[in-house]
């Protein structure tokens, strides 16, 4: 099986598009608090086409189905199929990995379950699993950490970006940080050798972050239904739309980035909701 995709191009600067944390239903008019999550995810994708942002890959990362559902993997994989670019996908807590893998694994087209990326001559990325079973906080396994290193160790002189679904940045909500990823200081200790890990990507907190940890770049974004309001120990809800991110990875080892929020829906959730 091969396990690590090539990415040619010419490009000086290689652009990407996150999209995250769609909890799609087996019905398509499922919704979760309040927002029917398949009609704004394919809000953001309808934006995202009509944009004149040149992206060349897609990364989706994580909590794409809420219901364990076929039929919302299945729509999923339906979904993107329009971005005709390739999707690169992570499970995240709510996922069933086993119908997942199954699903989209199986899927011809622009779904690729490879988590090893290599981009042009300079950038590779490399895209973990911190899913628990059961549970939502996130954990990386030792079989993650040596695939890691050993993708480190391979590519030494390319930049590389950091990929996974829980958060390692502190929200300054209790009620959320309690579900990050648990063992970050090991995932430190597995980057502090090398020079040129340039940026770590998540999802999972459904809100916007660009902080920095550990000298590295953490880089979280809005989910493409529900958003989370910041600064909130208690659960709570924001009103700003859902969104994704525009990720530009250039040949000096820069990240240039961007958070982007639909303009031609309103999407608002059911405030009154105390937990999911």
């Amino acid at each position: 099986m091969v396990n690590t995709y090539t990415h040619q191009t010419s490009e000086k600067v290689i652009r990407l598009i996150q999209i995250t944390d769609p909890h799609l239903f087996k019905e398509e008019n499922g919704e979760l608090l309040g927002i029917n999550t398949q009609a704004s995810f394919n809000q953001v994708l309808t934006e995202i086409r009509q944009s004149d942002f040149n992206y060349e890959l897609v990364l989706a990362t994580g909590d794409l189905v809420q219901d364990s559902s076929d039929e919302g993997y299945l729509r999923f994989c339906e979904s993107v199929k329009p971005l005709q670019k390739m999707v690169f996908w992570i499970p995240g807590n709510h996922d069933f990995q086993p119908k997942m893998f199954d699903i989209l694994n199986q899927k011809q087209g622009n779904i690729s379950p490879i988590k090893h990326v290599l981009l042009g001559e300079h950038w590779q990325i490399l895209m973990l699993d911190s899913q628990v079973f059961g549970v939502p906080h996130g954990q990386l396994g030792q079989y993650q950490i040596d695939w890691l290193l050993s993708k480190l160790k391979d590519h030494p002189e390319r930049y590389s970006l950091i990929v996974l679904h829980h958060h390692i940045l502190s929200t300054h909500s209790a009620w959320l940080d309690q579900h990050n990823l648990r063992n970050s200081l090991d995932l430190a200790y597995t980057l502090s050798p090398f020079r040129n890990v340039r940026g770590i990507l998540c999802g999972h907190i459904h809100q916007e972050v660009d902080g920095e940890w550990y000298g590295y770049r953490v880089m979280a974004t809005p989910s493409t239904c529900v958003q989370f309001k910041p600064d909130s120990n208690n659960f709570a809800l924001d009103t700003l739309q859902p969104g994704w991110r525009e990720i530009e990875l250039y040949d000096d080892g820069r990240i240039v980035s961007r958070v982007k929020r639909i303009q031609h829906a309103v999407f608002l959730p059911n405030m009154l909701g105390d937990g999911y």
